[in-house]
């Protein structure tokens, strides 16, 4: 009988055809940011419609009087624009949002806290019974930057966590600047239509909120 050597530097591994985990590509998508896509189309996507109509505003428009009667005005609002520069700068602002959204490879958590920060960012301007009527995409918009920025401060890598303090630093700064405490309306320089700096704050600080909430929640 005879025995078979072994080989000469010990026996050997079969490598397995299957990748481990480890070895497998990452992938390029996450269910998050789809999640955060369709968010974003859901704001924006309307909006294209919503703008050639000229009965369309005094039905979707935000109306505090009629927020209890009426309470679909909280999420329609957004798709309602007063000019052609103002739906052209929300849309091009809602790109960036989602790019921003996309990019960070938000989780499914981030973009609930958007969709439910859509609704709350008009209830926030109750806060301000003077003014009367409010329409467009910023607020919402602004509450998208604000979970991104906390998405990124929540992460443990030290270069995702500046990046989310830099956001946090120009939106504080931006919403400050636009000092929304004085009164209902601001006519900013070039614009040619009146803008509501408190949808700003509401959206950022519902947006904020909501992504802390939610994302403590593991």
């Amino acid at each position: 009988m005879t025995a078979t050597p072994s080989p000469p530097n010990g026996p050997r591994c079969v490598r397995s055809p299957v990748p481990s985990s480890a070895e497998r590509p990452r992938s390029p998508v996450r269910p998050g940011s789809i999640a955060w896509l369709l968010v974003g189309l859901l704001l924006l996507l309307p909006a294209l419609a919503v703008y050639p109509s000229p009965t369309a505003e005094p039905v979707l428009n935000w109306q505090p009087a009629l927020w209890l009667t009426e309470p679909w005005r909280a999420w329609s609002a957004v798709w309602v624009h007063l000019s052609r520069q103002h739906l052209l700068v929300n849309l091009a602002g809602g790109l960036l949002v989602v790019a921003l959204g996309v990019a960070a490879r938000v989780p499914m958590r981030a973009a609930i806290a958007w969709a439910t920060a859509w609704p709350l960012t008009q209830l926030g301007l109750l806060a301000m019974p003077d003014l009367l009527r409010y329409a467009g995409l910023s607020g919402v918009l602004h509450a998208g930057v604000a979970v991104v920025a906390v998405v990124l401060l929540r992460r443990a890598d030290a270069a995702s966590r500046r990046l989310g303090g830099a956001i946090v630093a120009v939106l504080a700064v931006k919403l400050l600047s636009e000092t929304p405490w004085r009164g209902p309306l601001a006519h900013p320089e070039g614009w040619d239509i009146a803008v509501a700096p408190l949808a700003h704050s509401t959206g950022a600080i519902a947006g904020a909120l909501l992504a802390w909430l939610l994302l403590r929640r593991r």
